[in-house]
This record gives structure tokens, sequence and C-alpha cells, in this order.
């Protein structure tokens, strides 16, 4: 029964059926006709032209979306915990030739106008301090806490008025969107840039790096070759983006996901680290709790000394959701 990872979760068949149909002859690159339409399509979901990139990993969807607004003298203020700062291998610094990661701490793995103030007011207006160039934030956050609107808007407005890009990782941004039972537009705000997620959602090996600047997406273009993402058979990631927004397939399998965690979320109750509001629980409970979860069958991953982390996916079944939520209020 397995809730170590999104991302372990199987593909969706009618993400199979897309890349079986795109196994065809067509122009190399992105030049094919699934990849011509993601600009449409992305603009059509967010009420806005944006330019959608395909990319193979949510690393390079990140640090490439980053890159483009960041210089390498500059930096990206973001949460302490996010994952650009804890589990991308110091792609940030590669992708952005050295820029700096200004760290910020915040309930929840969010950030607030206040927490950015007080990390970038105090840095000098001169050349010998790194320079604020843009904020990260992460919708849901690494704790699976979901950023409401209000939240978003105000950090925009602040990164406006600091001449700030703003970024998005969207990694589990269909999961937040299905939370907050929104559009996708009500959800991603005034960003410049988002990381839209698809690979923990049912998709195989897309993201989608979507950019609402034309200027930075033309940089974005040059960076992806440059970073050896550019692949040859790019139709087969355009095909597999289009199929999570068919019928709002990314959305269905968000709500599934999200269900399976609130039935465990009902059983933890105050064993609970943070609010359930995607699909990743924190749940304190004892090395020997731990290990008799394990004895029954349960993978997950231990979270320090005194918790663990589940998560749940697409196609989590209900069966396992159940037996999780039973083992858990039995401990």
């Amino acid at each position: 029964m397995q809730f170590l990872s999104d991302n372990a979760a199987a593909v969706h068949p009618l993400v199979w059926e897309a890349m079986h149909a795109a196994d065809a002859s067509d122009a190399p690159y992105d030049g094919d006709g699934l990849s011509r339409e993601l600009d449409a399509r992305f603009s059509h979901l967010f009420g806005r032209d944006c330019a959608a990139l395909w990319v193979a990993t949510g690393t390079a969807a990140n640090c490439l979306a980053l890159a483009t607004m960041v210089q390498p003298h500059g930096a990206v203020v973001c949460h302490e915990e996010a994952h650009i700062e804890m589990d991308e291998g110091g792609a940030p610094g590669f992708y952005l030739h050295g820029a700096k990661l200004l760290l910020v701490p915040g309930e929840g793995a969010k950030l607030t106008p206040e927490t950015v103030r007080a990390a970038i007011d105090p840095i000098r207006d001169d050349v010998h301090q790194v320079q604020p160039h843009a904020v990260s934030i992460t919708q849901a956050s690494e704790y699976g806490c979901a950023y409401r609107a209000d939240e978003v808007a105000a950090i925009a407005s602040l990164a406006k008025q600091r001449g700030l890009g703003l970024h998005m990782d969207g990694a589990r941004f269909a999961n937040a969107t299905a939370f907050l039972d929104c559009s996708a537009s009500q959800a991603a705000g005034a960003v410049d840039a988002l990381s839209f997620g698809c690979i923990k959602n049912g998709a195989m090996s897309a993201e989608a790096i979507l950019l609402f600047d034309p200027a930075a997406a033309d940089v974005a273009r040059y960076r992806r070759k440059r970073a050896g993402h550019l692949q040859s058979k790019g139709r087969f990631l355009a095909a597999q983006l289009l199929a999570m927004l068919e019928g709002d397939l990314w959305l269905h399998n968000a709500r599934a996901a999200n269900a399976a965690a609130q039935e465990i979320a009902g059983a933890a109750a105050d064993r609970l680290m943070h609010p359930v509001e995607a699909n990743e629980l924190f749940v304190r409970c004892s090395a020997a709790e731990r290990e008799a979860l394990r004895q029954q069958g349960f993978g997950f991953y231990d979270w320090g000394a005194d918790a663990a982390r589940f998560v749940t996916a697409w196609n989590t079944r209900a069966e396992d959701a159940a037996a999780l939520a039973r083992a858990l209020a039995g401990l």
C-alpha cells in the first residue's frame, strides 16, 4: 500500500492513449502540431496569454523559469524549505549561474509579504550585496498548504512594487486548485511564471513552463535548448500535457488524490502537523508506531525523528486509503 510519493503513481490510461496517438511522423523538437497547440490551450485555461514550453522534469521547469528573471548576481527569495532549496540538488545555482537563494521562514512553508520584506529590506542597493530579483512560492506548499487568492495577490503586489519577478512552483498546482475549488487563474494569481506540474498527477514525463511575458518566453526557449531539454520528439511531451488538459483530467485526478487524503486526515486527527489542503499528510508518530505501520504493509517516508509523510495519488485505491485511516486511528 503505497504512500511514498505521487511521483510513484501510475501513468493515467488517457495519457498513454495520447502518447500512442502521437506516434506518427511530425516536425521535430517543438515544431510539431501538438506542441504548437500548447500556447493557446494554456492561455485559455488561465484566461491570459502565455507561452507554454514542455520539459521533462519539475526541477528543469522551476529553474528555467527562474533563469528568465534572475541574473547571476541576483537572488531568489523563497521559503527555507522550498523544493528549489531542499530537493533540487543545487540545480538553481547551476541553471542561474550562481545566483543565490534567500531563505525565509514561515508557517506551513508559505511566504507572506512581511517575511519577504524582512529578507529584502536590509539589503543595501549597491554592488557589494546580492540583489533580489525574484520571489518563488509553491502552490501547494511543501507542507501541502494552499495559498488563497488574496495571499498570492499580496505577494504579487509587493513583488511588483519592488521590481521583482514572481514564480510559482506548481508541482501540485492541480491539488491546490481542486482544494480551493477555484479556477486555474485564481489559484495562480498574477504570477510571471508557473511550473505547471503533471508528472505527480498522472503524466509520465512532461511538465509545463508557463511564461506570461513573451520576452521571457523567447529567453526560455534558448535556455531550454542549452540545458539539454529540447527533446527531438517533443510531440510525446506535448501529447501528455494536452491529455491532462482535455476534459479537465488534471483537476479530476487531483480531486481523487485530495479525497483520499481527506479520508486519512479524518483518522489522523490531532496527530496532523499541518492542515491537509492537498494530497500530503504530515503525521506525528514515533519510530515504533512507524514500524508498526510498515509491518502492516504501508509505504511512506519518515519525516524527522517523530513524524511521517503520507502522499496520496490520483490512483490511490479506496481500500488502501481506508486501511491507512484505520491503522492510524488504531495507533
